[in-house]
């Protein structure tokens, strides 16, 4: 057990040291390219003025209303994805006819330039929130979709054999087999579909929108605000990965079986829970049974 926490530990630190080195180098560089002029500020401004920009868009409240324009729009699209994504999965994975019907739409969605239709959409659906929504859920459709298909199509076969010899049924099958060994996979689609939802709001934001983060970036780009711009970028990549973490974090919660410290730690509870069980259930031992009276006993000992 020591060796093993010195080893996560080692490991965890690694995780957190060697981001931080490569990151240490970037912002280095990025300041030589523009002290040694290598680059001009109106193409990339120093770090020191866009950290200075991105305090200046949150104490001044403006970011506020794009950050929340565009965080609806993107978890909107992802939510109505996965709904499809997954429920068009289930159908086709149930089915062969169903999955050769689906299928080419699929992946004729996928191939589609979204930057093409996104005027068409915006025109039939407005400049509103409904136009984003389904240009975000139509980019995140096909991982989400592709990913649960995969992993409903591809159980363990032993196991599989071993339920078709029990005579287990289809709704039992389901979810103690396929949806399991599916789920891993499901979860890798949502992370790629929610990631390219974020992008597909943003590109129509800045197709046609008065509002979101794609639309500050728009606005301070053709201004020559290089400063604000890379700050909207930054605040875009801290939403990503928040996000990002999220669904992370629901995998590792879902999915326990696959990560060895939630393992261990499902396993620590499912032990103290039995253990409570079992001290409700026993009696103690070795106790003295308190003496009954015995009223025949008593009359007898009276003279």
């Amino acid at each position: 057990m020591t060796r093993q926490r010195k080893t996560a530990r080692t490991s965890g630190r690694g995780r957190i040291v060697a981001p931080a080195a490569l990151f240490a180098v970037i912002i280095v560089v990025w300041d030589l390219a523009n002290t040694q002029g290598w680059v001009s500020d109106l193409i990339l401004p120093r770090p020191w003025d866009v950290v200075v920009a991105t305090y200046d868009l949150f104490s001044t409240g403006i970011v506020w209303k794009h950050f929340l324009a565009t965080f609806y729009e993107t978890l909107a699209g992802f939510s109505a994805a996965a709904v499809l994504g997954i429920g068009a999965a289930l159908a086709a994975g149930s089915s062969r006819p169903v999955r050769q019907m689906i299928y080419p739409y699929a992946v004729t969605l996928q191939v589609l330039p979204m930057l093409s239709i996104a005027p068409i959409l915006i025109s039939a659906f407005g400049f509103g929130y409904t136009s984003k929504i389904v240009i975000a859920g139509m980019i995140a459709f096909f991982p989400i979709f592709v990913n649960a298909l995969t992993g409903l199509l591809a159980p363990d076969p032993d196991t599989e054999e071993l339920f078709r010899s029990l005579r287990v049924g289809k709704k039992r099958t389901f979810l103690s087999l396929l949806l399991p060994t599916a789920a891993p996979m499901i979860f890798a689609g949502l992370r790629i579909g929610l990631t390219l939802a974020l992008a597909g709001a943003v590109v129509a934001e800045i197709v046609s929108s008065q509002k979101g983060l794609g639309f500050l970036v728009q606005r301070y780009s053709s201004q020559l605000n290089q400063d604000d711009a890379f700050a909207v970028v930054l605040v875009l990549t801290a939403m990503g990965l928040l996000l990002y973490g999220a669904i992370g974090f629901a995998d590792r919660t879902v999915v326990f079986w696959r990560h060895a410290s939630r393992l261990a730690a499902k396993t620590r509870s499912r032990e103290k829970s039995v253990q409570r069980r079992l001290a409700k259930t026993q009696r103690p031992e070795n106790t003295p049974a308190s003496p009954s009276p015995n009223p025949s006993a008593a009359e007898e000992r009276v003279p």
